[in-house]
């Protein structure tokens, strides 16, 4: 056996402390914000039956194609680590009874894996935070959703983020727009690159997607699949314009946004930024009205999205906003029994709600004040078993030294970091 170092696997990243207070921080506040909406958080497993992926996503998609981490278990079983959260929804929703006569709004949050190629932005372990309503099919509940995404922005003091949105409509919609988009693109085939020949026969409305420059001529002069949709899918979509034109919410009606998954129809829509590089989408979802019914369950209206939190992650670091307080306060003790009365100055501490280190280990006061100052806490407690009193010395503010009996540091504190 090798004696070498190892490694985590390509594409699959660690998150080290001091990063997963900013993870935590965007965790809590979409928590908030989807709380204060009515929506309630479901728990699913990390691996499904690879069948589900493929009567889902489509089996001509990228993603099942060439992307899922799909192994065989000791029983032969096709299983599959989920690149994605709405399918796992739908079936914990039809498995355990959520949909049936019932109108649900959930949110989710966890890893999922794809075998791509990592980049910034895109990695084989990546993070969702996904967001699904099922059972009103109304352009209201669309609104609702983009109105959510708009408020978590505000919460996270995120202003660059444009919004894009576009209908696909039904099947049916897309079928006729199918061939029309198909014979245009056959006329052009000279001009189209590899990647969009090989979409052509499979899934050629992923071709409007390109990023490719040589592409832009070709896409620009292709057909356009609002043309083709069907009354109901127009008024759809014209009524959900005018909800957010009433809300006071600015967007771009994109024509070439279809999404990559093929259970999208009517509603897609994108939050995109330009401070992500290649990988510039940070939120995307729409409707699939007829995903329940395809994979068991009775037919149900269903939208959602979700945001990628590794994405989302770097926006809110680029703000380079000072991340609040992890610790009130570090104890350092000195002493004969200094330990002992430490731990019950922390436990006591943290009875009041403060969040309270105790210095273990041993060290001089020097060694110890600069573990508090690396800690992040607000303020040092210097506890010395000779005294009769706490010294309270202030590590973020210009606030003089304090010196207090031991009964009244939690007071103390309690009033100053009551906000933090």
């Amino acid at each position: 056996m090798s004696n070498k170092a190892l490694q985590a696997v390509r594409g699959m990243n660690d998150l080290l402390p001091d990063a997963v207070v900013l993870w935590q921080r965007i965790e809590e506040t979409a928590r908030m914000v989807f709380s204060s909406y009515g929506y309630r958080e479901i728990r699913f497993p990390l691996v499904e039956k690879t069948e589900l992926y493929a009567r889902a996503i489509g089996q001509v998609t990228d993603i099942v194609e060439k992307e899922m981490y799909t192994f065989a278990d000791r029983n032969g079983e096709s299983l599959t680590l989920r690149p994605e959260g709405t399918a796992g929804c739908v079936r914990a929703g039809i498995e355990n009874g959520l949909f049936y006569n019932q109108v649900q709004r959930l949110w989710y949050a966890g890893p999922m894996f794809r075998h791509e190629r990592p980049q910034k932005g895109r990695y084989r372990q990546f993070h969702q935070i996904g967001v699904e309503t099922y059972g009103m099919e109304g352009p209201d509940i669309d609104a609702e959703l983009i109105l959510l995404t708009a408020r978590l922005w505000r919460a996270l003091k995120l202003d660059h983020l444009s919004l894009q949105i576009n209908s696909l409509g039904t099947p049916e919609c897309r079928t006729r727009y199918r061939q029309e988009l198909v014979a245009y693109l056959e006329s052009r085939r000279d001009a189209l690159d590899e990647d969009s020949l090989r979409r052509l026969s499979t899934n050629p409305l992923r071709i409007l997607d390109s990023k490719n420059p040589s592409m832009e001529a070709v896409i620009s002069q292709a057909p356009r699949l609002l043309e083709y949709l069907d009354e109901a899918s127009s008024a759809h979509f014209g009524q959900l314009q005018k909800y957010l034109d009433q809300a006071g919410l600015s967007y771009q009606v994109n024509p070439r946004l279809v999404r990559g998954l093929d259970y999208y129809t009517r509603t897609v829509f994108e939050w995109v930024s330009d401070k992500l590089g290649a990988q510039g989408t940070a939120c995307a979802g729409g409707r699939y009205d007829g995903l329940v019914e395809q994979l068991g369950g009775k037919p149900t209206p269903a939208v959602g999205f979700a945001l990628g939190l590794d994405r989302l992650v770097e926006l809110v670091d680029q703000q380079a906003l000072s991340p609040p307080a992890t610790l009130h306060a570090y104890i350092s003790v000195s002493g004969q029994g200094a330990e002992a009365q430490g731990l019950r100055l922390a436990e006591s501490l943290r009875d009041v709600g403060l969040k309270a280190q105790l210095h273990c280990g041993g060290g001089s006061l020097k060694s110890q004040l600069k573990k508090a100052d690396q800690s992040g806490a607000v303020y040092a407690l210097l506890l010395d078993s000779a005294k009769s009193v706490i010294e309270i010395k202030p590590l973020r503010t210009q606030e003089p030294q304090q010196a207090l009996p031991l009964d009244d540091v939690g007071h103390y504190l309690t009033a100053r970091l009551l906000n933090i």
